[in-house]
């Protein structure tokens, strides 16, 4: 087998007993990085160790990754100006917090005939989330649907940060609310009590 050292240094092809024997005297495992290689490739390494910064970096990994849902939004092609807003509302706050949009236009009876109505209602859609996300897939015609799918131009790691200063900000808003609101029940009391004390002194 064709050996590596523990820092990558090529140590050369050697017997399998020979690679064992070194890894024994190193405290090191042989493990098999190759097999299918010719001839196979091993390298001395801590598996324990190794095993432990594998893991450690995927977890980092993960923890980084942008991890996009896909939020879906539906609505008629005869919408009013309204309900438009507040589905655009919703979009806007989907694509924030780092998830990809499907937005939807529901077509009905002669509606499917004359798509285009729809496409620009979504184009519009489009251009009015245009600081929050891009089209990531155009207008179609699926049946009697016209979908489009909208890319948040953040990443959500970033808005789980701050979405998670924010909430630890409220939080520590919250326990302060408590802390005076319990610091002026305890005041209260405390007057309540000495106003009874004084009562009982004048009566006695």
């Amino acid at each position: 087998m064709r050996l590596i050292g523990p820092n990558g240094e090529q140590v050369g092809v050697i017997a399998t007993s020979v690679a064992l024997n070194l890894a024994k005297e190193a405290s090191l495992d042989l493990v098999e990085v190759a097999p299918n290689s010719k001839p196979p490739v091993a390298k001395l390494i801590d598996y324990g160790k190794f095993k432990y910064t594998e893991k450690v970096k995927a977890r980092q990994a993960r923890r980084n990754q942008s991890a996009a849902e896909i939020k879906e939004i539906r609505f008629r092609l005869k919408i009013d100006d309204h309900d438009f807003t507040v589905k655009e509302g919703h979009v806007t706050r989907f694509l924030s917090g780092g998830d990809k949009v499907k937005v939807t236009i529901m077509l009905r009876g002669r509606e499917q005939s004359r798509p285009i109505g729809g496409v620009e209602l979504l184009r519009r859609l489009a251009e009015d989330v245009a600081d929050y996300g891009t089209i990531e897939s155009s207008p179609k015609q699926e049946g009697r649907n016209i979908i489009m799918t909208l890319a948040p131009k953040g990443k959500k790691v970033h808005t789980q940060s701050e979405q998670r200063r924010r909430g630890a900000e409220s939080k520590a808003e919250r326990q302060a609310r408590q802390a005076a609101r319990l610091a002026a029940k305890q005041t209260s009391r405390t007057e309540q009590s000495d106003s009874a004390a004084e009562e009982a002194g004048t009566a006695d």
